[in-house]
């Protein structure tokens, strides 16, 4: 056979391939497999979207054990009273009731607005209109948590993030709480400071001079009775355990569905507050029912015993310094765990507060009482 100068030898001619037929690499894969990758995505809205993919990730994502819900929006019937805020009481208003009536009246809009957005609050007003778990408002509809957690059936660690904290703080002003549930408080503890200042890059140490250990003995100043901050840690105190108790008690449904929960935390994009139920809590809820406050949506919060540490000012070791830091450690009278235990208490928050905890707690401890409320 004669071969064409220029051309290919007869041995590098091949014939044309042949298209390969497509092959899904996630069909090769095991649904044990795939459902790993589902529990790390977690996040629902994402998952939404997996279920979208094909009829086999349609079939799994309700089998993800592992959720996180991220709310969107917080509406309210007043939409310019979704946004407001407890302030410290003025220094003329000096009895409790006053203080107490400051603190609900604050808080109860932003309240009523977490209610109807984790599906308890089922009333409908020219603002905003909620019918089976969905809200709808300028055309948009919003879903409740309750009702898109009712597409997954085996859930078993459960993280709520709502869009702010309920309490609403002047500029500067740090307050953090953490509380833990059962049918009712099983603990809360709350880290607050009238200001808080941050390091400078150069200079820290002639910017900021640390106490005199003279005038510092440990104890609270007179001066603490007397200009008001007393009474802003009462604030304080209430207003943190009256937004615990309120998220304790919309969650009722979803805890009452869910079954399979092991884990449940509901907290905020701004770490403002954080409340979890373990196992055993999850458990004593669904097993006690929980007794509500009659006057409003929350959980009754129970007689408490509390602990409570100040230091006027207290410098973190990375120069950050916390202006009348404080912090209350609570349990229920009935309860029989020490309340004034300083792991339980300095572990309650993340660095940098969780060394603030722990040098607050090494200071002399003053304790208080509660009534129900």
């Amino acid at each position: 056979m004669a071969v064409i100068p220029g051309s290919d030898p007869p041995s590098r001619i091949h014939p044309e391939p042949q298209p390969l037929e497509q092959i899904d690499h996630f069909d090769r894969l095991p649904d044990s497999i795939l459902l790993l990758v589902l529990n790390r995505i977690a996040d629902v809205k994402s998952l939404g979207r997996c279920c979208a993919v094909s009829r086999r990730f349609h079939s799994l994502v309700p089998q993800v054990e592992n959720v996180v819900v991220r709310v969107d929006c917080v509406i309210s019937d007043d939409d310019n009273s979704s946004l407001s805020s407890v302030k410290p009481p003025s220094a003329a208003s000096s009895s409790f009731s006053a203080v107490f009536s400051l603190v609900v009246g604050g808080i109860v809009k932003p309240l009523q607005a977490l209610g109807q957005l984790l599906g308890t609050n089922r009333s409908s007003s020219a603002s905003s209109l909620f019918m089976n778990g969905e809200i709808e408002q300028g055309g948009v509809t919003h879903h409740s948590p309750t009702q898109v957690l009712r597409n997954f059936d085996e859930i078993r660690f459960l993280r709520i993030e709502l869009p702010s904290g309920e309490l609403g703080i002047d500029e500067g002003v740090l307050l953090k709480w953490r509380a833990e549930f059962g049918s009712t408080l099983d603990n809360c503890v709350i880290l607050g400071a009238s200001s808080v200042i941050q390091p400078s890059p150069m200079e820290i140490s002639h910017t900021l001079q640390a106490p005199d250990a003279s005038e510092d003995n440990g104890s609270i100043p007179e001066s603490f009775y007397t200009n008001g901050g007393l009474k802003l840690r009462v604030v304080w105190t209430i207003s943190s355990l009256i937004a615990a108790s309120a998220r304790h008690y919309l969650l009722q449904p979803i805890i009452s569905e869910h079954k399979t929960l092991k884990s449940l935390v509901l907290t905020d994009s701004d770490g403002q507050g954080v409340l979890c139920m373990n196992k055993d809590q999850l458990e004593e809820l669904r097993v006690k029912p929980l007794s509500a406050s009659s006057a409003s949506k929350r959980t009754l919060v129970p007689a408490l015993n509390m602990r409570l540490w100040y230091a006027p000012s207290l410098e973190l070791p990375d120069g950050t310094v916390l202006k009348g830091a404080t912090l209350v450690a609570i349990r229920p009278s009935e309860s029989k765990k020490d309340v004034s235990d300083a792991n339980w208490v300095s572990s309650a928050f993340e660095e940098p507060y969780e060394t603030a905890a722990k040098m607050l707690v090494k200071r002399r401890t003053y304790c208080l009482e509660m009534n129900s409320f």
